[in-house]
């Protein structure tokens, strides 16, 4: 009888503990709390990322076309200069020298034109009184024309030489900016086989152009006057606005890597961009002003047991239900265009794709499916589905020890969205 007593009072002290556990001590089941947004009208867009030179939009290298030495050099680094003034001066005491030769020449020859022309007048005159022979007569025709001649070879090879001695000095061709002085007084140049570079000078650094390398994968969304930003090691908190202007179709390949050169037309009105730099682009393929927005996040989110507890769960229609874990695929228009109408947007149709969110009224979760259309990773456009109302569920809010709820953690990698509805300028 003790034996069993003592079973007796052990079940009832486990029962009795049991009961003030239960009372007291057991944590209480928190409630499901979802995470909920409902769409918004903003800007989103598409881009993609290239690195590349800024450079100025037009520059002229000044060579010179004869040889010599430098003699005085009045343009330096970052010298503005006009059209017309003044670069460089070759020592000219050789070409001076060799126009003065050929003066003399011209010279020489004009006064033999005088004696010959004075002989032939002789020699017409006798010639027609018959004192002398057609041989003679001849031969003093012979003399004159060639001392006309010479006459006119010297002046070409003076006009030439004075050419020469003008080559000597170098002007600017342009108005701007020197970028590059290649010269030092006293260093001889040679122009024999080609022509040596002396000066490059930047016709406007007020407009500038960034030679970005954009990847072969990329190019074929890149079009002429898409907008472009991008942005210097120098100014990294400056985003510097342009447009691409053109696509050059030479490719270049660098490890096995082929990009294409495009060009972007940026305003440099401040001068803080510099001939040389590197250049972060980002060039926007799409974009969207008042485009209705909801989270990628919420294209991912699927309710699982705990949610089917105290929420009313319709799934949409299963004849066009996406496999489980599937955010989306895409689909043809036309299932979904119940109207029969035509997009003129075919970008747009093009990028549509299918998704599912699930929609939240009162304590029923209901599965919708949306077309969508540009996804920034962070943000996705819903074409059609949703209306600004609607309450769509994101995630589902983690119960804290204390009861308290806490949303989900965010990486701290991911972009935030933009403030505001409209484009950034």
């Amino acid at each position: 009888m003790k034996r069993y007593r003592r079973v007796i009072v052990i079940v009832i002290l486990v029962a009795a503990a049991l009961l003030v556990w239960a009372l007291f001590f057991r944590k209480k089941p928190q409630p499901v709390q979802l995470d909920t947004e409902q769409p918004t009208v903003g800007y989103i867009a598409t881009s993609i990322t290239a690195t590349g030179t800024v450079q100025p939009v037009d520059t002229v290298a000044v060579g010179t076309q004869v040889s010599g030495t430098a003699a005085k050099i009045y343009a330096d680094f970052n010298s503005q200069v006009k059209a017309g003034q003044v670069l460089l001066e070759l020592d000219k005491s050789l070409f001076q020298a060799q126009v003065n030769q050929y003066k003399a020449n011209l010279a020489n020859a004009q006064s033999n034109v005088v004696f010959q022309q004075s002989n032939f007048s002789r020699q017409e005159q006798l010639y027609k009184v018959g004192a002398i022979s057609r041989a003679d007569y001849d031969n003093a025709v012979y003399a004159i024309n060639a001392a006309k001649a010479s006459v006119e070879s010297v002046k070409a090879q003076l006009q030439s030489a004075e050419k020469n001695l003008s080559f000597a000095t170098i002007y600017s061709p342009i108005d701007g900016v020197v970028l590059s002085r290649n010269i030092s007084v006293g260093q001889t140049v040679a122009a024999s086989f080609s022509t040596p570079t002396l000066f490059i000078i930047a016709k406007d650094i007020s407009k500038m152009q960034v030679q970005a390398n954009v990847d072969e994968a990329d190019i074929g969304n890149v079009q002429k006057d898409q907008r472009v930003s991008f942005t210097v090691d120098a100014f990294l908190d400056d985003v510097f606005n342009g447009a691409v202007q053109e696509i050059r179709l030479k490719p270049q390949v660098s490890a096995n890597v082929v990009t294409y050169t495009t060009i972007i037309n940026a305003s440099n009105n401040d001068k803080k961009l510099k001939p040389g730099m590197t250049a972060n682009v980002t060039i926007y393929t799409q974009e969207e002003d008042s485009a209705l927005l909801i989270s990628v996040k919420a294209l991912k989110f699927t309710p699982d047991e705990s949610v089917a507890k105290e929420y009313k769960i319709i799934p949409a229609d299963t004849a066009h239900k996406r496999h489980k874990g599937d955010v989306g695929h895409k689909r043809a228009p036309s299932v979904f265009d119940t109207s029969g109408t035509k997009h003129k947007d075919s970008t747009v149709v093009q990028q549509a794709e299918t998704a599912y969110v699930w929609v939240l009224k009162d304590k029923t979760l209901t599965e919708k499916r949306i077309r969508t259309g540009l996804n920034d990773d962070t943000h996705v456009q819903v074409l059609r589905g949703l209306d600004k109302g609607d309450v769509v569920v994101d995630g589902i809010q983690i119960p804290q020890a204390t009861g308290a709820a806490t949303p989900a953690a965010k990486s701290p990698f991911m972009p935030a969205r933009r403030g505001g509805g409209g484009r950034p300028r």
